[in-house]
């Protein structure tokens, strides 16, 4: 794929797509874990709110939606979601589906 479209255009349509799951994450009350400086726009390191239960969301978002999102590693565990845009499942289709999912649980 990197081949067919060229490291340019990866390179965008990974940003591109970091700052819309970043704005709709943002809609939805959450925030990210990074400075705009440096994050990675492949993952995303996402606040867990207080009164969120870090395994209660992520279950849901698995068993309602087929969604699985990375918890937080070593000090971070119950203080951030991880949420991976690498590759081909970089695409609006599943940026949606992950902000429909989160809407949803979080309601």
């Amino acid at each position: 794929m990197l081949e067919e479209k060229g490291l340019e255009a990866s390179v965008a349509r990974h940003k591109a797509n970091h700052l819309k799951l970043a704005a709709g994450l943002s809609e939805l009350g959450l925030e990210l874990a990074v400075a705009k400086a440096w994050r990675l726009t492949q993952l995303n390191s996402v606040l867990i709110p207080d009164g969120m239960y870090d395994a209660t969301v992520r279950g849901r978002l698995l068993n309602e939606f087929d969604l699985e999102v990375g918890a937080g590693l070593g000090e971070l565990a119950g203080k951030q979601w991880r949420i991976g845009l690498m590759g081909s499942s970089s695409n609006d289709v599943n940026i949606n589906r992950c902000l429909r999912a989160f809407e949803s649980v979080l309601r």
